[in-house]
């Protein structure tokens, strides 16, 4: 058998006799909740999320909790300075149409990590794996770069294997020492001014001159179990 028209294989609207239904707009299951930071940070609200209304057993909350979101820190501040810095937040509960969210690290942007390396310089980078007080287990990544000294003729500015291994030394013993005394609250404190990436620097005159020593990365490996009493000290009453 042949067939004689292309709507014996795929009839039109017309030939079923009825019409296809309209798709609903996804849209219209949807409510925005507001996202609020910690309050170490300046500015509290952070932006909208979108997410599924509540439906039989899935509530609208289970589709929030756990939801990670990148904002750069220069929104976050209010300060175009610190724009090659992303934070990651992390939805931790929600109240209302309110998100709370948590520090969940911190990345530079790629255009910042490409402009500091250059010619005639010695690149020295070191990881630590840090506990915080409440429980964090942080994972930290130091750059930086050695420079002229001020009385050097000399155009480069290498490092030899031994000195770039006790500077490397150094970085991690003062990033271990830096956080392990402080709750996570304090830690993103200290990043955001690059208190610690300062200290390295003061440390290592001494072994060879470095210049821009920055953490340019932080991970958590592991957080503590949630506490609802923990977080809103955290947001320190910002929601209402």
């Amino acid at each position: 058998y042949c067939c004689e028209s292309i709507e014996e294989l795929w009839p039109s609207e017309r030939t079923r006799g009825f019409l296809r239904p309209r798709s609903a707009d996804p849209f219209t299951k949807k409510d925005w909740y507001d996202i609020k930071a910690p309050s170490v940070f300046q500015v509290k609200n952070v932006g909208k999320t979108l997410v599924t209304r509540t439906q039989g057993t899935k509530t609208a909350s289970d589709g929030l909790k756990h939801r990670v979101f990148e904002v750069s820190l220069a929104d976050l501040q209010g300060d175009e300075d610190h724009a090659f810095k992303k934070i990651r937040l992390r939805a931790e509960d929600v109240q209302g149409k309110n998100v709370l969210t948590n520090f969940w690290g911190m990345s530079f942007t790629t255009d910042k990590l490409r402009s500091l390396v250059r010619k005639w310089q010695t690149l020295i980078e070191a990881h630590a794996d840090v506990k915080t007080t409440d429980n964090y287990t942080l994972r930290m990544f130091c750059i930086g770069f050695t420079k002229r000294r001020s009385n050097q003729v000399k155009r480069t500015c290498y490092a030899q294997s031994s000195q770039v291994k006790q500077i490397r030394r150094k970085m991690t013993e003062i990033m271990v020492n830096q956080t392990t005394s402080c709750d996570l609250k304090e830690v993103v404190r200290k990043l955001i001014p690059e208190m610690i990436g300062k200290e390295i620097e003061k440390a290592t005159s001494s072994i060879y001159p470095l210049q821009n020593v920055f953490i340019r990365k932080v991970k958590i490996l592991k957080a503590p179990k949630f506490d609802l009493g923990k977080l809103m000290e955290i947001l320190k009453g910002d929601v209402v």
